[in-house]
């Protein structure tokens, strides 16, 4: 037999399956998360697996290209892509099928495929769970969302989360304020990412930009730490725009925002930080644990998604890997309960298994007509006859 027969049974690197009694659990999640969502007024959609990649790869799906698998639909001759993200499949939902005028919260689950691994995370198939806000461009919308996925992270049972604020529209206005060319801005982009201060440095000093300018995108990098830093960042960008300014006031009007409804909640400012920058449009946020390397959870507004399908619809919501988060959180799945019932064409028997069914009871017939013992099929009660009644024992 070849090597390649003999590891049949394995997945590909990435690909994961889950299995009892995690699933379980995981699945248990899954419904109170929803239902928490459920609870805020989000409707629950179901994307499709798969859809063209005209759609699926347009907007804000562009940088997931590398991440997506493709292949042609026999029917049509069109390509077709495995979903890498849900946000872009929302946002059509949101803008055709639904097509709504006013607010719209909607929510999501479902499982991703990814042609590549993404950094430090090793899955190549999350379980992505969310929920979005279309058609509202007020900072309450931001706040809501920030604090819906701190209940997301609390039911799961994640405690000393820390928030991660920040706005691609301070690095945006500086940059255009800078008179550096377009070409510049994703290797600079690239630098602040990186927090390379002496190759932002040597970087800057290179282009044929005024002292101040250099000196402010410089301290972009370094502007990193609690709410006070909003103050230092004001002093330092005081002769900016006024939507760099804006910014600014918006990421402190959000920390006091979320600070006031969860008062333990640690929030830190990173004003380099541009995750998303491709489609973000204003604030960006993260979540994050202590000794975890890269977020747990992450989000922000990009008010430009709905425009590749003809309705610009302003847009603010966050997503996580609900996978990750039972394998970070402390949940356990509960030890296995349940009632063997023996293998007998036994009327009351039968009714007996159905009003224990009824009751929530997991009943398991015993298929092996007593070779297995009950604890060899997950059960720690016996159905048995006494005196002509079937009891629970």
């Amino acid at each position: 037999m070849t090597q390649g027969n003999n590891n049949r049974w394995l997945l590909p690197d990435g690909i994961e399956e889950i299995l009892p009694p995690d699933a379980q659990v995981v699945e248990r999640l899954r419904q109170q998360i929803l239902s928490l969502y459920h609870s805020w007024g989000y409707d629950l959609v179901m994307p499709a697996m798969i859809e063209f990649t005209d759609s699926l790869l347009t907007g804000t799906a562009n940088s997931l290209q590398k991440k997506t698998f493709t292949l042609v639909d026999q029917d049509s001759g069109r390509q077709m892509g495995l979903r890498s993200d849900m946000t872009p499949q929302v946002a059509r939902i949101d803008s055709h099928q639904l097509a709504n005028k006013g607010t719209s919260r909607l929510c999501y689950c479902g499982h991703l495929i990814h042609a590549q691994t993404d950094g430090l995370n090793p899955s190549r198939s999350p379980l992505q769970i969310g929920a979005e806000i279309f058609g509202n461009t007020s900072i309450d919308a931001d706040i809501e969302v920030v604090c819906l996925m701190l209940e997301t992270l609390h039911i799961a049972a994640l405690e000393n989360v820390a928030i991660d604020l920040g706005h691609v529209g301070i690095f945006r206005s500086l940059f255009e304020q800078s008179g550096l060319p377009s070409s510049q801005e994703k290797t600079l982009f690239d630098m602040l990412q990186r927090k390379s201060i002496p190759e932002l440095k040597d970087f800057l000093n290179q282009q044929p930009i005024s002292d101040e300018k250099r000196k402010q995108l410089c301290q972009l990098a370094l502007l990193n730490g609690g709410v006070e830093i909003i103050q230092q960042a004001r002093e330092i960008f005081a002769d900016a725009e006024a939507d760099c300014l804006a910014a600014l006031n918006y990421i402190e009007a959000v920390a006091n925002g979320v600070q006031q409804r969860y008062p333990s909640v640690l929030i830190h400012c990173d004003l380099s930080e541009l995750r998303g920058y491709e489609y973000h449009t204003g604030l960006v946020f993260a979540a994050f644990l202590p000794g975890q390397g890269r977020e747990i959870a992450r989000g922000g507004r990009y008010d430009d998604i709905g425009s590749v399908f003809g309705v610009a619809r302003p847009a603010t919501g966050f997503s996580t890997d609900l996978l990750g988060l039972y394998q970070l959180s402390s949940l356990h799945a509960p030890s296995q309960t349940g009632i063997l019932a023996p293998n007998e064409n036994d009327t009351a028997l039968q009714l007996k298994i159905q009003q224990l069914r009824q009751q929530g009871d997991r009943v398991v017939v015993d298929l092996s007509n007593g070779i297995e013992s009950a604890s060899e099929q997950g059960c720690n009660r016996s159905l048995v006859l006494l005196s002509g009644q079937w009891n629970v024992q």
